[in-house]
């Protein structure tokens, strides 16, 4: 029932500055900016998901959670969003398991600059449910422009997204028995710890578990991002050329690719830049 990962949300304090550092980060210009309920915007769409940059917008509710979060946690990844193909299933399925839905809601975004429209169902499953981590689920009414490129080597797509949990079996029962994600690989090492890796449509959802890091009943959290390039020494020339710091091209854990540490420019988020080596046919 969940179809891929819809986009993941970023909390930020200024949405301009999120803007700039995104557009730079990613070499592409906004597909959506609107505003609502005491917050403001942008979302990016590449190939396989989209990033929401997501800041306070004057008073109200929705703009006072916005900035507690960011005062109590500071900038960075807030929830991932879940892309299913029948909400009312979905929700259903939700409430079996325990995970405490909300109620499914209808939502309008409109774009402030074409002034086109987006409509979808969203549900939510209660945190303490999901220990932590803030995970939601919509079906869309059709389809979200894409973003244009603006610079060569740009970042194509999300490769993985990191979920940091103190309790491995529980989050494998979690994204895996009952979310329904199809465990890829289950893997351990002395130095990294144990790292699930769950298939989400064509991307990943890695659980990963830090040797020492035994914590009963602690909560989960998002932890950080690894985006997709096609040519990870032109894309590093191209965000050192804009004042991002990247570290070295270096050989990745996955036979066949590399990867690099982005340094700043990421509103919170730590970021690894990876490179796959096309299979021979």
């Amino acid at each position: 029932m969940i179809t891929g990962l819809d986009h993941v949300v970023i909390l930020v304090r200024d949405l301009e500055a999120g803007n700039a550092a995104y557009g730079a980060l990613l070499a592409c210009q906004p597909a959506w900016r609107s505003q609502g309920d005491g917050a403001e915007s942008v979302l990016f769409t590449l190939d396989n998901m989209s990033v929401e940059l997501l800041a306070p917008a004057g008073a109200g509710l929705a703009a006072d959670r916005v900035r507690a979060a960011i005062d109590a946690s500071g900038e960075g990844l807030a929830s991932l969003c879940f892309r299913v193909d029948d909400i009312a299933r979905l929700h259903r399925r939700l409430e079996r398991l325990a995970l405490k839905p909300e109620p499914v809601a209808t939502a309008e975004s409109r774009d402030v600059l074409s002034g086109a429209s987006l409509s979808w169902q969203r549900t939510r499953a209660a945190t303490d449910a999901t220990h932590g981590v803030r995970l939601f689920f919509l079906e869309m009414a059709g389809g979200r422009p894409q973003s244009e490129a603006k610079a060569a080597a740009p970042i194509t797509g999300l490769d993985h997204v990191v979920v940091s949990t103190a309790d491995p079996e529980r989050a494998a029962a979690l994204y895996g028995a009952r979310l329904g994600l199809d465990m890829a690989l289950d893997r351990s090492h002395p130095e990294w710890g144990r790292l699930m890796f769950f298939r989400c449509g064509d991307l990943i959802v890695e659980v990963a578990h830090r040797p020492g890091k035994d914590i009963p009943g602690a909560n989960d959290s998002l932890w950080g991002v690894s985006w997709r390039v096609a040519d990870i020494d032109a894309t590093r020339t191209r965000m050192l050329a804009a004042g991002i710091g990247v570290s070295e091209a270096r050989v990745g854990r996955k036979p066949g690719t590399r990867v690099a540490s982005v340094r700043n420019g990421t509103c919170g988020v730590p970021t690894l830049l990876i490179e796959r080596t096309p299979r021979p046919n």
